[in-house]
């Protein structure tokens, strides 16, 4: 909650932070067919600012140093791209238990944030928000001595995070860490820095203990080093977590709301949207889903444009309004005037 000119608005409220540009005034609009606006282009963003790292477990998916980024964006919003979701990886500088890189000067995000705005300031700008990726240990909040989460203590550190992405030039948060209450963390430190109005917060808010992360796992080297994430993702068969997760972060200020994986949870995002018609959807066709597609046309099993567009469409009449797909510079090449089916 904050107050301006003596009125106290509740987070929940706050309905500018959804809407100060174009893109998330578009996706407040619900329509069926696959357009830019539907689409938004996960990145990988490595140290090395002159490297093109081909990912072997994401065939035709590569990591990219700052300097090759900006060649890479502009042929891909040439053909419409207007939004884009940045993962940092890192290789040389050091991971500990507190994930000092994940926001620090030297991290690959914080360092691409202001140049990929300069090069293309219409392009919206999220940033996925997660310990895992910098963290000695793998996991996705701060750990206790007996190896435990220490929820109190993430939820400090992702937000001071976030509050760091933010400051940088993110227009949109995106927490993937699922530690309970972080929504609202992230959403006070936004608001204490006046930022409320100009930073959106897309929530992760139905994201299960899927084994399709695999390939993500390779690609941004966040694999854990012990145990598993099932403690903190939801169960796979629990549709009332998933309910009751989207009311939390709803309540706590969020301003668009994910499910992932997407194939084999259309159920979940079907009821999510018509329970909460009022908040953009977004729907990640996560890694493993893109491996399967890719291998399936590469055998000669599916014709990819084909299979791909019948994949995509489902996943929007299931309710997504923007779906995170690896695929989409293909598709927007592929919606070109001169390339539609």
């Amino acid at each position: 909650m904050y107050e301006k000119n003596n009125f106290k608005v509740q987070n929940k409220h706050i309905l500018h932070s959804s809407i100060f540009n174009p893109t998330l005034r578009g996706w407040q609009s619900i329509k069926c067919e696959i357009t830019p606006k539907n689409l938004m282009y996960p990145l990988f963003i490595v140290e090395d600012d002159n490297a093109v790292q081909p990912i072997n477990s994401m065939p035709g998916i590569s990591r990219y140093g700052i300097n090759k980024l900006k060649q890479h964006l502009e042929g891909i919003i040439k053909n419409g791209l207007q939004s884009v979701l940045l993962f940092g990886v890192i290789e040389n500088l050091p991971k500990d238990d507190v994930a000092t890189h994940a926001d620090s000067p030297d991290n690959p995000v914080m360092r691409a944030l202001p140049k990929i705005k300069s090069w293309f300031p219409n392009l919206t700008i999220a940033c996925d928000v997660c310990l895992c990726p910098y963290s000695s240990h793998g996991h996705c909040g701060i750990l206790k001595p007996d190896g435990t989460l220490d929820n109190t203590a993430s939820l400090k550190r992702i937000s001071d995070v976030a509050l760091a992405y933010a400051k940088a030039g993110a227009d949109i948060i995106a927490p993937s860490d699922m530690m309970d209450g972080r929504i609202g963390a992230i959403k006070t430190k936004l608001v204490n820095s006046g930022l409320q109005e100009k930073v959106a917060i897309l929530s992760y808010t139905a994201k299960f203990a899927s084994s399709f992360y695999g390939p993500f796992r390779d690609a941004a080297k966040s694999k854990p080093a012990h145990g598993d994430r099932k403690c903190y993702q939801l169960p796979p068969t629990s549709t009332g977590l998933a309910i009751r997760a989207a009311e939390r972060d709803i309540t706590e200020g969020s301003d668009m709301l994910m499910v992932k994986p997407t194939m084999i949870y259309m159920d979940i995002l079907k009821e999510l949207k018509e329970k909460h018609p009022e908040y953009p959807m977004f729907a990640y066709q996560v890694s493993g889903e893109y491996a399967m597609i890719y291998h399936a046309a590469s055998k000669g099993n599916a014709e990819l444009k084909i299979v791909l567009m019948e994949v995509l469409e489902s996943i929007r009449r299931a309710g997504a309004d923007v779906i995170i797909s690896y695929f989409t510079p293909v598709v927007l090449e592929w919606l070109q005037p001169k390339n539609k089916l």
